[in-house]
């Protein structure tokens, strides 16, 4: 039995898709257990770019089975774009399941969350959100009033779900936030068509994930998002809806913790976020608009550019203990080594006094100031090219054996490059 948990250690957008893409070769089964259509994963195979944001990222390999597991919220019309956008590239698809237990986004989901951010913008609170339904959608989760990928698969249930919800959604909408209310009858017909093409992937996949590790299959699960935006261990508010850490695969996948045997950390070898919150190491300047364009920074899903700094092993080290590490995995080494200088955060200082933790309270986390080490770059070596540690110059070794130290947690893998065979591994 073999359980591996690939989880983001900064705000998302590390290349965990690459290394669940790598990883999959090896792996029987992939299970995506947190996060909706509001995450992107980005994997570049021979030369081609798929961008996935509902179906796990081992769809490309034909021995893998895919699994979209209960913590998943569901936009119906998306996953079936993403499935016929596959088949119009002539991928030849892994076999993909889908839970009954995962949550459907409603159309009411997509307006709510668009009209609660443009309350809050004229409060003075923009959370970022991409308004694509995830928060409103676990909101009804909670609420008890959600409608479930089993429940669109019978259509008197779903009919009576979606009745029963309408006059209330549609009251928030209207009464509420001065918005255009939504047709009950047309959403029954389009979701209803919607259901007739997922219906031959929605089962219980939770008996399928137990009898793969009871069989002593791989399993890899890989979760959206990242450490820091998750809704209890994140900068919250500025988080999403779930819980991406590692934690997060018990309740999202319905497994045990002793089903879990490995957690790995993906990480950038700088830091980088999309949306609203305090950000310790940003560069506000060209240096941080240099990287973006290096790194190529800008959303999968939004397309929005994100704000680009320094690496912050406070963050990672976070991270680690809140996930339970047993492995980095890197990328962007040769994007950072473009630099002159590269500058790694070892520590804050809040209000002049050095601390050893990290501030949930975000008015004190936007007074920490980074304490630095710099570190030479390595411009005149392109490293795109090398697959061994020992081939890469002095300057980059340093600066990945010094991040080791300070997170208390080794390097497996180093990406030298966007291309799936551009991997270092340790």
């Amino acid at each position: 039995m073999a359980g591996i948990v690939v989880v983001g250690t900064q705000w998302g957008d590390e290349g965990k898709g690459k290394y669940i893409d790598i990883l999959s070769e090896d792996t029987d089964y992939v299970v995506r257990y947190s996060g909706g259509n509001n995450a992107g994963h980005t994997i570049v195979h021979e030369g081609v770019k798929y961008a996935l944001h509902i179906i796990p990222s081992g769809i490309l390999r034909k021995n893998v089975t895919c699994i979209v597991a209960n913590g998943v919220v569901i936009d119906p019309r998306v996953l079936i774009e993403e499935i016929e956008s596959l088949k119009a590239k002539d991928v030849e698809m892994a076999t993909l399941y889908v839970s009954d237990r995962a949550h459907v986004i409603m159309p009411w989901h997509t307006v709510l969350d668009g009209l609660q951010e443009e309350k809050r913008q004229k409060s003075g609170l923009i959370l970022g959100t991409t308004r694509r339904g995830i928060g409103p959608a676990y909101s009804d989760k909670a609420d008890r009033c959600g409608i479930r990928m089993g429940d669109l698969m019978d259509p008197e249930v779903f009919k009576e779900k979606v009745y029963t919800n309408i006059e209330i959604k549609n009251a928030l909408i209207e009464k509420v936030y001065g918005g255009q209310g939504l047709d009950a009858e047309k959403i029954i017909e389009e979701y209803l068509a919607c259901a007739e093409k997922l219906r031959p992937y929605v089962r219980d996949v939770n008996s399928i994930i137990h009898k793969a590790l009871e069989d002593g299959k791989v399993v890899l699960f890989e979760g959206a998002q990242a450490t820091f935006l998750d809704i209890d261990f994140g900068t919250y508010p500025y988080v999403t809806s779930s819980n991406p850490i590692s934690g997060g695969v018990c309740t999202g996948a319905g497994v045990g913790p002793r089903m879990i045997t490995e957690v790995l950390g993906v990480m950038k070898a700088y830091t980088s976020r999309v949306g609203a919150g305090p950000f310790v190491t940003e560069l506000k300047n060209e240096v941080g608009d240099k990287i973006r364009e290096l790194g190529h920074e800008y959303g999968t899903t939004t397309g929005r550019p994100r704000r680009c700094g320094w690496l912050d092993a406070v963050m990672l080290k976070y991270a680690a203990r809140i996930n339970g590490l047993t492995g980095l995995c890197m990328n962007h080494l040769d994007t950072i080594g473009k630099l002159d200088t590269i500058k790694l955060c070892v520590g804050y200082k809040l209000d002049g006094q050095v601390i050893d933790y990290y501030p949930s309270n975000l008015r004190e986390l936007e007074r920490c100031e980074p304490i630095y080490e710099e570190f030479e770059g390595w411009k005149d070596t392109d490293i795109s090219k090398f697959r061994r540690f020992d081939s890469l110059p002095l300057a980059a070794k340093r600066y990945v054996r010094r991040i080791e130290e300070l997170v208390g947690v080794p390097m497996k893998y180093i990406g030298v490059g966007p291309a799936r065979e551009q991997v270092i591994t340790l």
